[in-house]
């Protein structure tokens, strides 16, 4: 049997209780609109926004949203959609990816800007503004479109598999421990911009 946290939700493997891949990934997306909502206050008051708080932002973004969310989604959940059909080259799963690499050059851009590669302020707010609108109009097409797609097309025991494998790919990708970990700072960034 495995621990619960606080939460109710289980340590290390919180995929268990949903039922499907989709649903997995629409619970990650409200994680990283938590952190989105908090770089939207950072953008609002970049003189009051403490450095680290966008430092953590940024780690979070690179290593809960892209490293675990998106590369999930790359190599696990794209795939198994396109041997069902649906398609990468002028589809919605092309898009996806176009929008997860113009997302990173908006991270780079701002990691960037706080190393003051670039001026910082200015570069740092307009980068991550334009991230806002990428990531929140993403995660819609994402919710609304290609996971209500991939309910019609995958069955049960396939959104099984895949929540397995996304189970896997945290643990080889991020290491055990690592998810909680960005939970924890989802939360903190949350409550630091209120």
């Amino acid at each position: 049997m495995e621990n619960k946290s606080a939460t109710g939700v289980e340590s290390g493997h919180e995929h268990h209780h949903l039922g499907k891949a989709t649903d997995a990934l629409k619970h990650e997306h409200r994680i990283i609109e938590k952190v989105l909502a908090a770089l939207q206050g950072f953008t609002e008051s970049p003189g009051k926004s403490r450095l680290e708080n966008w430092e953590k932002a940024i780690d979070f973004i690179r290593n809960f949203a892209d490293r675990c969310h998106h590369l999930k989604e790359e190599k696990i959940f794209f795939p198994a959609l396109e041997k069902k059909g649906i398609g990468r080259d002028g589809g919605p799963i092309g898009v996806m990816l176009m929008e997860h690499e113009e997302g990173r050059g908006y991270v780079r851009a701002m990691a960037d800007a706080l190393r003051g590669e670039v001026p910082p302020k200015t570069a740092l707010v307009e980068n991550a503004k334009a991230y806002l609108s990428l990531l929140r109009d993403h995660i819609h097409k994402e919710d609304e479109i290609l996971f209500n797609m991939a309910d019609e097309i995958l069955s049960s025991e396939e959104q099984k598999r895949l929540l397995r494998e996304f189970e896997e790919h945290e643990a080889k990708e991020i290491g055990t421990g690592i998810h909680e970990k960005y939970l924890k700072m989802a939360e903190e960034l949350a409550t630091d911009c209120r």
